[in-house]
């Protein structure tokens, strides 16, 4: 077994794999975050271990009771109650191959299953690795978010919305018409509340983006976004805020734990930074728009503008 340690979000995930198998290879997003400080087990977020005996985890579904599943671009996910833990499979969308992982309550320890005969292996094992640190983050005031985040002057900005609304093409408009504007990360960033501050970070999952970067910067605005004949930009504090927040966080909402440390982190996220909602086109002065309220110097914080 070969043990892989990884800095995401300033958390320590350790990756142990099978003698043989190269992480470099099966995991080359994960490249950027591997990490090189002195680490104790005591530090670890997320100790993700692949079952090295090449059975089948059909019987560990035995008893287990499915609470939800959902269909995405990895395919059909379901997850199951195991004990006082979980069960989680990624299905291929043929249905030829299945992966799982057995975790703890808390998603700090994962016992993985892998079918090395799936030539997307390692896309799969990414994808179970992803949403065992996105549980695991919760109880540490972190959330990973499913938005595209930029940094420019120092500061990250995030755009969420639905799949399709326009996340990634608006993080590229501010990349053509704001200077010194970069992509951070194009689906999947962690946002960290420590103290008095809001953090954004570069993760190794960015969707069909390949943006992968050890990078983070304070939040300077998170802007839900809805496609509209015009622009207007919706300033949103308090539960208005929270409630712009919440969708596109990973949390298990059967499992009260978790989603109490969720509210609790949207809850001072949304007191620390700016956050709205913009009904926009895919045009320049979306993103004008979006620019002035989100990293303007006003400081007051009023109900709507827009241009």
């Amino acid at each position: 077994m070969t043990t892989n340690i990884y800095l995401i979000a300033d958390f320590i995930v350790a990756v142990r794999l099978p003698d043989g198998c190269d992480a470099d290879v099966l995991l080359p997003s994960f490249r950027p975050f591997r990490c090189e400080r002195a680490w104790k087990e005591d530090d670890l977020l997320l100790d993700f271990t692949v079952d090295e005996s090449g059975e089948s985890f059909s019987k560990e579904l035995d008893g287990k009771t499915l609470l939800e599943e959902d269909l995405s671009d990895m395919g059909l996910v379901a997850l199951y109650t195991a004990g006082s833990g979980y069960f989680v499979t990624v299905s291929s969308v043929s249905g030829r191959f299945t992966h799982g992982m057995l975790a703890d309550r808390p998603f700090g320890v994962v016992k993985a299953f892998i079918d090395w005969t799936d030539r997307d292996a390692g896309s799969k094992l990414s994808s179970l690795i992803r949403i065992a640190y996105s549980l695991a983050v919760l109880r540490r005031g972190a959330v990973a978010i499913h938005a595209s985040a930029v940094c420019c002057d120092g500061r990250a900005f995030l755009f969420m919305g639905k799949s399709g609304t326009g996340k990634s093409t608006h993080a590229a408009l501010w990349m053509e018409y704001i200077p010194g504007c970069e992509l951070l990360n194009d689906d999947n960033p962690t946002v960290r509340v420590s103290r008095d501050t809001a953090i954004a970070y570069g993760t190794p999952w960015s969707g069909k983006t390949s943006c992968y970067k050890q990078l983070s910067f304070p939040i300077g605005g998170m802007v839900r976004l809805s496609q509209a004949p015009a622009n207007r930009f919706h300033r949103k504090d308090g539960i208005g805020a929270f409630i712009a927040l919440y969708p596109g966080c990973s949390v298990i909402n059967q499992d009260k734990d978790m989603r109490d440390h969720l509210h609790d982190t949207l809850a001072r996220l949304a007191g620390l930074v700016r956050v709205g909602t913009l009904e926009c086109l895919p045009d320049k002065g979306a993103v004008l728009l979006c620019h002035r309220e989100l990293a303007g110097q006003d400081k007051s914080w009023t109900s709507s503008a827009d241009l």
